[in-house]
């Protein structure tokens, strides 16, 4: 393997196509005898994962650049032609969040696209992920794509793939690209042109503030009691940080046209810096990344704080609730949402017919029997967005007399309106206002009404363990560890599971996927799988718990998933 890539790193130091500094960048490391960085950058081409690429940002085979950048957008742009059968013009929409070279990145993409006769239409200011979706549906383009590496460190970037639905790239397309992608190895075959020239030949437009404004108008509409925000949104005190990011400009729009003005940013966050100076990482999931806003939030006596990922995806939350700091999961924000909705919605009797909700197949199983209780049908799905709303693009085309009401997965996403197909950090932020608005006018802060969901539906603990292994040698280790756990069949710590899904091997309704799960008689579930986009392996524990008050309940759950925890991080130690 070490020979191979070296053998790579030598042709890349010596082929012309690539800039003088690019090469160098190459040459120095063989030089300085870097074997392993060596091998890292040419072990392999870069792959498609869920809906894109993503890796480090330098020169080399397997990392992101323009070149390969290039490749991406080549092979996207034949996939494109490929499929487009109308007499106009192909079109492909563009964006890019704060992350180091997402705009010089968009624009490489933009000239080929312009340079294969595609018209590019990319945004004039960075935008996040949800309005690139309705870009994609606003101008009725063939496919869209999105320059970020969601909430990886800062050293990453990658490139998000949307088809004309507006979704991630689904099978078969994502197949073919992936065909297409790999085929292309004359980089010098690659078509681009000059920017500048494509924008005076009308091949590359740029987005202005009309499609905001549209997308804006969309979110309004969206929501549940906006009489009830525009009068007393200025009672609820918000913190809002975009860590860096993208979403800065969408979010304080959106709040503020529903009527939530009470609302301070966290100063030193809200510059878009793709260093991502102030956090570790810019990953709203976790507390650390809040912690500035938290810090204001207790300063100001503010009732939340709110914050997103760069590229505007994910929403993370924070309260304090007796004097403690509390910061929810993305299973228990999804719940408070879901319940919101459908509450409101049969309060108000806007329940339309057939409705309909989706989540993942490791999202709270809770939220299913919140559902029922509504006579709401629930879809699950894969892990991702993309598959979330695939299935909504389905039952639209197959089953028009169905209504889709939310969907939400695990991660932090969440869609409530039909406009975009993927997570919505901006909507997300103003539903999540609605809700702390409606409850905070009911003197009820959102533990309290969680646990009411509790008592009403029945209580349910999740944990999420996340494994990071690096490189080459991470992928061998995540490797081992699936086979390791494939080789226990029903037998998990100590448990009999009542069925075990094997989505490799295929499920009913399910495309095949390396993901395992475990269902277990009292309702416990575990989940095991690899990230698409990410160097680590995650599992996903789902503890339910039917006997005792609600603290004995919750006290169960935890002492369970601390066994699930140990027995987890042993098998993996030894694989």
């Amino acid at each position: 393997m070490e020979k191979q890539a070296l053998e790579k790193a030598t042709w890349w130091t010596n082929n012309k196509t690539f800039d003088a500094k690019s090469r160098k960048e190459i040459q120095d490391l063989i030089d300085a005898g870097d074997t392993k960085e060596i091998t890292e950058r040419f072990y392999k081409d870069l792959e498609f994962g869920t809906g894109g690429i993503r890796s480090i940002l330098g020169a080399g085979l397997n990392r992101i650049n323009i070149y390969t950048i290039r490749k991406a957008s080549q092979a996207i742009a034949d996939e494109i032609l490929a499929d487009h059968k109308a007499s106009s013009p192909a079109k492909i929409a563009i964006s890019y969040d704060s992350r180091i070279m997402s705009f010089e990145l968009a624009k490489e993409a933009a000239t080929v696209y312009a340079a294969n006769g595609i018209h590019a239409y990319i945004y004039k200011r960075l935008n996040p992920v949800p309005l690139l979706s309705f870009s994609v549906r606003y101008h009725n383009a063939n496919a869209g794509v999105m320059v970020t590496a969601s909430h990886n460190p800062p050293a990453y970037n990658g490139y998000k793939v949307f088809w004309n639905d507006g979704a991630q790239v689904t099978p078969p397309n994502d197949e073919s690209i992936i065909k297409r992608y790999q085929s292309l190895n004359d980089f010098s075959a690659l078509k681009h042109m000059d920017f500048d020239q494509a924008v005076k030949d009308g091949l590359i437009h740029w987005v202005g503030e009309d499609v905001e404004q549209a997308y804006h108008d969309a979110i309004f509409k969206a929501a549940i009691n906006p009489k009830l925000c525009l009068e007393h949104g200025s009672d609820l005190k918000i913190v809002y940080t975009p860590i860096h990011g993208s979403a800065l400009v969408p979010c304080s729009e959106a709040l503020e046209k529903l009527g939530f003005t009470n609302v301070s940013v966290v100063e030193s966050q809200a510059k878009p810096d793709g260093k991502f100076p102030t956090v570790k990482s810019p990953n709203p999931e976790n507390p650390e990344a809040l912690a500035l806003a938290v810090e204001q939030m207790k300063r100001t006596g503010a009732d939340i704080v709110m914050g997103s990922d760069p590229d505007g995806d994910r929403l993370g939350m924070a309260f304090i609730e007796n004097g403690e700091v509390v910061y929810l999961n993305g299973n228990q924000i999804g719940t408070l949402m879901l319940h919101y909705i459908l509450k409101n919605l049969k309060e108000q009797e806007r329940m339309p017919a057939k409705p309909y909700f989706v989540k993942t197949i490791v999202t709270t199983p809770l939220q299913e029997n919140i559902a029922k209780a509504f006579n709401v049908d629930c879809e699950n799905t894969l892990t991702g967005f993309k598959w979330i709303c695939g299935r909504m693009n389905e039952i639209e085309r197959t089953q028009k007399d169905r209504n889709f009401l939310f969907a939400t997965e695990e991660s932090f996403g969440y869609l409530n309106h039909q406009n975009v197909r993927d997570k919505d950090g901006v909507s997300s932020v103003t539903l999540m206002s609605e809700i702390a608005l409606w409850y905070k006018r009911q003197n009820l802060s959102l533990v309290a009404g969680l646990d009411e969901i509790y008592k009403e539906y029945g209580f349910s603990y999740e944990h999420l363990l996340s494994l990071d292994y690096f490189g080459k040698e991470g992928a061998d280790k995540i490797k081992r560890i699936m086979e390791s756990f494939r080789s226990l069949g029903s037998d998990i710590n100590g448990r009999q599971a009542l069925r075990v899904e094997d989505y490799q091997k295929g499920m009913e309704g399910f495309p095949s996927s390396n993901v395992l799960g475990y269902h277990f008689e009292d309702g416990d579930r575990l989940y095991l799988r690899p990230s698409g986009t990410e160097p680590k392996i995650k599992f996903y524990i789902m503890v339910q718990e039917k006997s005792g008050s609600l603290d004995e309940k919750k006290s169960k759950a935890k002492a369970k998933t601390e066994s699930f925890l140990k027995f987890i991080n042993a098998k993996a130690e030894q694989a």
